[in-house]
């Protein structure tokens, strides 16, 4: 009998094969000073593009006060308990209350984390005779959620409408067959690598010839989307068509947790039976009066959406205009397209931290297919045109280098912490 630890010391896997070069600078890397546009990274100071804090609300002075006020009347451990046995309090349920009418949904249930929120609602809503219906680029969380899945899963070519159909034929002859369970079907409001919308519209209108409950998931749309913010089915024009509407606090909001809206009978249903909510500590206090406040300034100050898509526009369009791959996004998500290897995109990176003072998310296999890079730029309400002028700069003079062979080396850059 083998050591269950023996495979994984041969083998840390794709990205932890690198480790002893690349942690703390391409992995790992720590950003310090206060959260904004620019923060400091060894030593120096860069143009940030790589934090979800989307409407600038992370150290915005009215958001460090409801936080620090929070904290000190009730500290991190109020309430203790699970919220079904002891950890419930009026302003989780008026949380849940507000966000519910935000988005035009009978109730709410709150989620210490987003991740582990829709895994574990998945899981709570589907029985092993039930079908599920994704799209092909769902998040990983919805990956994992489905892997708890004992019933059928079909999956359809990323915002493919007809592929999608046909899956939700296969998944409608599967349940006439066996005369029980139901379908699920599951797509993203804004899908976080490409910034593209899902086609909820679309999927929406398929309800005309299937029958099937649709869960979104909007992480990215949440704030950034529609008229007042509600996200991406408010943009599209079919958020009464989406039955289960998800997201995080920890994009627009710049925060800690998430929720899921919808009809109440089935939010009630979610909330006796989430196993990851049942069996685990209640959202500390200081977080919830703490997304209250975020909420009220999401809702109150359209400013700061305005002026997260004003950058976002300046950004995207002056990265096309300097001939720039960035995909079909439409969100304030911008991906650059590249070629190359792992050791090319590394290499590349360094020279942006190190030379242009520009930091971004690199994106590679095995997320993204071998020689691709992906650089993903988060836009955020705080940065400013010198920002933007800089990065498009920095941008062009990298890309010069990368397509003239100058970022070519045998392997990663050696730039781990010593230690």
């Amino acid at each position: 009998m083998a050591d269950i630890f023996e495979r994984l010391v041969k083998h840390y896997g794709p990205i932890g094969e690198h480790r002893e070069r690349s942690h703390g600078y391409y992995t790992f890397p720590k950003l310090e000073g206060e959260i904004g546009n620019r923060m400091n990274f060894r030593g120096k100071e860069v143009i940030v593009w790589s934090l979800n804090n989307y409407l600038g609300l992370a150290n915005h002075p009215a958001i460090r006060k409801a936080d620090t006020d929070a904290t000190a009347a009730y500290g991190l451990a109020y309430p203790m308990g699970a919220r079904m046995m002891s950890g419930n309090s009026k302003y989780h349920e008026q949380l849940e209350k507000e966000l519910a009418e935000f988005e035009n949904k009978e109730d709410v249930i709150l989620l210490n984390y987003g991740y582990q929120g829709i895994m574990s609602a998945i899981d709570a809503i589907c029985g092993r005779h039930d079908v599920v219906v994704y799209d092909a680029e769902s998040h990983a969380c919805i990956i994992d959620g489905l892997r708890l899945h004992p019933g059928h899963r079909y999956v359809f070519h990323h915002n493919d409408i007809e592929d999608c159909e046909k899956q939700l034929q296969r998944a409608t002859a599967l349940i006439e067959k066996q005369k029980r369970g139901g379908i699920l079907v599951i797509s993203e409001g804004v899908f976080g690598m490409a910034g593209d919308q899902g086609k909820l519209k679309e999927i929406v209108a398929l309800k005309d010839s299937y029958e099937f409950r649709l869960l979104v998931d909007d992480a990215h749309g949440f704030g950034t989307l529609g008229k007042t913010g509600a996200g991406a089915g408010e943009e599209q024009g079919c958020q009464d068509g989406i039955d289960l509407y998800f997201s995080t606090f920890a994009k627009s909001m710049a925060s800690i947790g998430g929720f899921m809206a919808g009809p109440r009978t089935i939010i009630d249903y979610i909330r006796y039976n989430i196993r990851s909510q049942i069996f685990a500590k209640s959202l500390p206090m200081p977080f919830v009066i703490g997304n209250l406040k975020r909420l009220e300034m999401l809702r109150a100050m359209p400013e700061l959406k305005e002026k997260l898509w004003q950058n976002a526009l300046k950004l995207q369009n002056g990265l096309k205009e300097k001939g720039f791959d960035i995909g079909k996004t439409n969100s304030v998500v911008t991906p650059v397209y590249m070629k190359g290897g792992v050791p090319e995109a590394t290499a590349m990176v360094m020279d942006l931290r190190e030379n242009y003072g520009i930091f971004c998310s690199i994106v590679v296999y095995p997320v993204i297919p071998k020689g691709d890079i992906i650089y993903r730029l988060i836009p955020t309400a705080t940065h400013t045109d010198a920002d933007i002028e800089a990065t498009l700069n920095a941008f062009s003079e990298t890309k010069r280098k990368l397509d003239a062979g100058e970022y070519k080396v045998a392997e990663i850059v050696q730039m781990a912490e010593a230690d």
